[in-house]
């Protein structure tokens, strides 16, 4: 059975900074590609980051490029999602999923969290 954790939401007032991790337990090789969105209230669910060992990239969405780190630490299978500089606008659901195969280019993510909140005040 494939679960997949996320933790360190919160709040924080903008310009903080938050680190959300993603803990993924069962049958999910390192070489998952694994990612994070968010979905804010009224609002579509959106992709913020990915991340693909196998093939050694990264993805960040435009709205958070400069701000936003995704990172994965392959021995404990954890993806973290640094988000510096926040802003209102980031505040929403953030959700980590993993994907059926390696890469993330048209990834399948089948695999998804129950979701941490952020929460970023002005």
């Amino acid at each position: 059975q494939v679960q997949v954790v996320e933790s360190g939401g919160g709040s924080v007032q903008a310009g903080g900074s938050l680190r959300l991790s993603c803990a993924a337990s069962g049958y999910i090789p390192s070489s998952r590609c694994m990612g994070w969105f968010r979905q804010a209230p009224g609002k579509e669910r959106e992709g913020v980051a990915t991340i693909s060992i196998a093939e050694g990239t990264t993805y960040l969405a435009d709205s958070v490029k400069g701000r936003f780190t995704i990172s994965r630490d392959n021995a404990k299978n954890t993806v973290h999602l640094q988000m510096n500089s926040l802003k209102p606008e980031d505040t929403a659901m953030y959700y980590c999923a993993a994907a059926r195969g390696s890469s993330c280019r048209g990834a399948d993510f089948a695999y998804w969290g129950q979701g941490t909140q952020v929460t970023v005040s002005s």
